[in-house]
């Protein structure tokens, strides 16, 4: 969990199976990013920045804007969900970055998402 200027960052990760083929190195994992607003004013998700790592030490770096296709704006108190997801080739793998947010008063800052594990289960001992 990340706490920046009231921001408030969780996140929960889920091996997808079904969605795998572990023999052609192709692992899929969901993670479910939850951000939550303390401040005492409005924020807006501009921009978003991964760096992804398989076990293999293998790097990938996505940016864009916003996620899953949207920006959206956090009122003060509110809670935003979404869910997304992540191909790796290796069973073990990691997640980090950061959301480029905008405080209503035009300010702008980067909000870090820590370093998260990706992981099938018992790929770990």
């Amino acid at each position: 969990m990340s706490e920046t200027t009231a921001l408030t960052i969780s996140v929960t990760t889920h091996y997808l199976p079904a969605h795998s083929a572990p023999d052609a190195n192709q692992y899929q994992f969901a993670y479910t990013i939850t951000l939550e607003n303390h401040s005492d004013q409005p924020m807006q998700l501009l921009e978003r920045y991964w760096l992804i790592t398989d076990g293999n030490e293998k790097k990938t770096e996505v940016e864009g804007e916003g996620v899953i296709g949207k920006q959206p704006t956090l009122q003060v108190g509110e809670r935003f969900q979404y869910t997304s997801g992540a191909m790796l080739e290796t069973p073990v793998g990691t997640m980090q970055g950061h959301y480029l947010m905008r405080n209503e008063d035009g300010s702008e800052f980067k909000a870090p998402i820590p370093m998260f594990l990706l992981a099938v289960e018992g790929a770990l001992h």
